[in-house]
């Protein structure tokens, strides 16, 4: 069976309903109105070239079906092409007021296209209503002068004496230089197409001394601020100064079959951090890139205890994550709290860490992370595959050592929650520093984790690293599954091929249940 999972004026987008992950488990055809358009192995695809308002017959083959699906593509208004407006795509002119022109003149319904060219530019604001294709062919180029780009304040006191927020920084309100595409309280918006967002950041300053503040904080890739229904399908975003896709207070925002990359060694480029958002799909989307390539975040203390909004309803499938620091990562800024976060058929390649959840005291009781559920993922050379640290030391932050005292503290208003986590049907192998690290507040536990069916498969000649961050940042080597502050543990049909020593490690766990595991399963408790 085929879905369709997005439709613009000339592009639409389809998902297998397979269960394996990312990749299809053959190559299969695919026919366009009974002629052959090319050979696919990706579970999500997308095709281009199409024209608007025009009905289509999509046949896939090859997969024990012959199945048609009948759709249509999206009605425009008007299209408006950048070129008219001035645009030169030489990627010497700057184009920047081009484009922008042309985006604002775009009538409610319309499309703005870019076709073939290299049009360099700083900041590019969307508009409510409007679909912005980038042909193939099409490269937004990154000016390299941070001096060319609007800063958009972190604060701005409104006449009602209330406190409007346009720039944030990890979790905090702060001036922030504008991104290549930026989107302040629109909806109803689509950008898609086979052109490339190359940021150019490997040619500026973006990463020099990049924790150093210059007049504002570096731009994100993407970067949407209270916006609704806003689709993003099949550009590149590449060379991003920081965070590459970040919508902040949004719902109802999809990625759809992107490619989001940068440099492995390319300082704080995350691929997407959705933060304090409801409804956000991340699907058939690849991401490599220098540090977390999703982690999801509901701000530091003053944002999560004044709006108490979460990120909520967030589906994460059929992505493939290369080389970042964790696969998908919730928090550490999470002081608003996150909930109801399903992960399925990806593939994590290379990555530090799987599942990775950073936090602390001092987050605050909003600071919630409940409902998480990671089912049929394939995992490999992943060095850490599952990680859980309630005492997560953030280089940025000043340390405080009640933070990270050892001893139970008085449950407050500035202690975090760690609810119900379900992992299932986890293929792991070539895993290294440890199978998985679960540490919790030793007067608040997490409440429950439940594994079943995985094997853990270690790498023969692993090496030692940091299985978590913390102030004494252990270091293990082919550990097996360690759980420490922990109510209830599960564990069923779960075994750790190649560990030194205890394959399952307990430390102040309330309650555990092991099933069908192997003959040694108690593992060991320690005190």
């Amino acid at each position: 069976m085929v879905k369709q999972i997005f439709i613009s004026p000339s592009s639409a987008s389809f998902e297998l309903d397979q269960t394996s992950c990312y990749y299809a488990p053959q190559i299969f055809d695919i026919y366009l109105n009974d002629e052959l358009l090319r050979t696919e192995d990706r579970n999500v695809f997308s095709i281009y070239g199409l024209l608007p308002d025009t009905e289509y017959v999509l046949r896939v083959r090859n997969l024990n079906m012959d199945e048609a699906l009948v759709f249509r593509t999206e009605l425009v208004s008007v299209t408006l092409n950048v070129q008219d407006f001035y645009a030169l795509g030489d990627g010497k002119h700057n184009d920047t007021g081009a484009i922008q022109a042309a985006l604002f003149a775009c009538p409610k319904g319309g499309r703005v296209v870019v076709p073939s060219g290299t049009y360099l530019v700083t900041a590019l604001f969307l508009k409510s209503d409007i679909r912005l294709e980038i042909e193939r062919g099409a490269v937004l180029l990154g000016e390299t002068d941070r001096h060319q780009y609007p800063v958009l304040p972190g604060r701005i006191l409104m006449e009602d004496g209330e406190e409007m927020y346009l720039g944030t920084w990890e979790g905090e309100p702060d001036d922030l230089f504008a991104s290549m595409i930026t989107g302040i309280r629109v909806e109803n918006v689509k950008v898609y197409g086979e052109g490339i967002l190359d940021e150019n950041a490997q040619n500026s300053d973006w990463w020099v001394d990049h924790k150093v503040k210059r007049v504002a904080r570096r731009p994100k890739g993407i970067f949407l601020n209270h916006c609704r229904d806003v689709s993003f399908q099949g550009i590149t975003v590449k060379n991003t100064p920081s965070w590459n896709q970040h919508p902040f207070f949004c719902s109802d925002i999809s990625y759809i079959d992107l490619l989001l990359t940068s440099p492995t060694d390319s300082p704080t480029t995350d691929g997407c951090d959705p933060e304090s958002c409801k409804g956000v799909n991340i699907i058939g989307c690849r991401i490599s890139v220098g540090d977390d390539c999703i982690a999801i975040k509901s701000g530091k203390a003053e944002f999560g205890k004044k709006f108490r909004t979460p990120s909520e309803q967030i589906t994460v499938r059929n992505c493939l994550m290369e080389f970042g620091h964790g696969g998908v990562t919730l928090g550490s800024e999470m002081s608003g709290g996150v909930k109801d976060i399903f992960v399925t058929q990806c593939i994590f390649r290379d990555t530090d860490r799987g599942l990775r959840i950073k936090t602390r005291r001092g987050r605050g009781n909003t600071a919630v992370i409940d409902g998480i559920t990671f089912e049929n993922i394939e995992m490999e050379r992943v060095l850490a595959p599952l990680t859980i640290n309630m005492f997560y030391k953030a280089g940025s932050e000043a340390y405080v050592a009640e933070h990270f005292d050892r001893s139970p503290m008085p449950v407050d208003e500035t202690t975090p929650y760690l609810g119900h986590f379900t992992f299932r049907s986890l293929k792991v192998s070539d895993a290294q520093w440890g199978a998985g690290y679960f540490l919790g507040l030793p007067e608040q536990p997490i409440e429950s984790i439940e594994i079943e069916n995985v094997v853990f498969e270690m790498a023969e000649k692993a090496e030692e690293g940091v299985i978590i961050m913390t102030p004494e940042n252990p270091k293990a080597c082919r550990q097996g599954l360690y759980f420490e502050n922990v109510n209830h543990v599960c564990l069923t049909n779960v075994n750790v091929d190649g560990a030194k020593g205890d394959k399952f490690i307990f430390c102040n766990v309330q309650d555990k249940k092991i099933t069908a595991a192997p003959n040694d399963a108690e593992g060991s408790e320690h005190v």
